[in-house]
């Protein structure tokens, strides 16, 4: 599944092991009971983040491949319970790919303003690699705001206390595009823990209603 976000970034889900089910299950081996049928494992779910118990899923576990701004990567990746590998600019020559904010939201004069600077950053990029400057030093003189990418791999419990976060008003605008992204991701992976969460614990407010 892939989802573009913002204008050249994406979200892309591409493994994942588990899903409802493997919550549940998690769940009952601590009784020592089975699966039931449906709407009792939907009544567990329900019952698991109603209270607070959220370990059993951690059992399911997402890998995703991102590309955003580095301003975002950066914001990402102070949710430590996670697996990353990032792009390397030590080793890989950054292409000219900079993040643009909407012309409705700024206006033209600082979108202008932008993309001159963007420009001249990259333009100097290549100057030194070009001069003999090794790509881990050039990168020195470019923005935040150039695209880079990595692999995350989280489980659901990390998950969704990422979407509690940062699916909400308070995050910066660019970061909620990317949480809503993965909220559809996983809902559509486990729809009835994605219920539940919404339900009873999700702190955010940008995925109600």
């Amino acid at each position: 599944m892939h989802i573009d976000v913002l204008d050249r970034g994406f979200v892309k889900l591409i493994d994942h092991m588990g899903d409802d089910t493997s919550a549940v299950r998690a769940a009952r081996i601590c009784h020592a009971s089975q699966l039931g049928d449906e709407e009792r494992d939907k009544q567990l779910i329900e019952f698991l983040l109603k209270s607070g118990h959220e370990t059993p899923f951690e059992h399911v576990v997402f890998t995703f491949h991102i590309k955003c701004p580095i301003f975002v990567a950066r914001q990402w990746m102070r949710h430590r319970i996670a697996s990353y590998n990032e792009l390397s600019g030590r080793y890989t020559e950054y292409g000219e790919e900079f993040y643009i904010p909407a012309r409705e939201r700024l206006g033209e004069k600082a979108v202008e303003i932008f993309e001159r600077t963007y420009r001249s950053c990259y333009e100097a990029y290549q100057s030194l690699i070009e001069s003999g400057v090794r790509k881990e030093l050039a990168r020195l003189v470019l923005p935040v705001s150039i695209y880079t990418q990595f692999i995350w791999t989280v489980n659901a419990r990390s998950l969704m206390n990422f979407l509690s976060l940062r699916a909400d008003s308070h995050a910066q605008w660019e970061m909620q595009q990317y949480a809503l992204a993965v909220a559809q991701i996983f809902k559509s992976v486990c729809p009835r823990t994605y219920e539940a969460f919404i339900k009873y614990s999700y702190r955010g407010d940008l995925l109600k209603g």
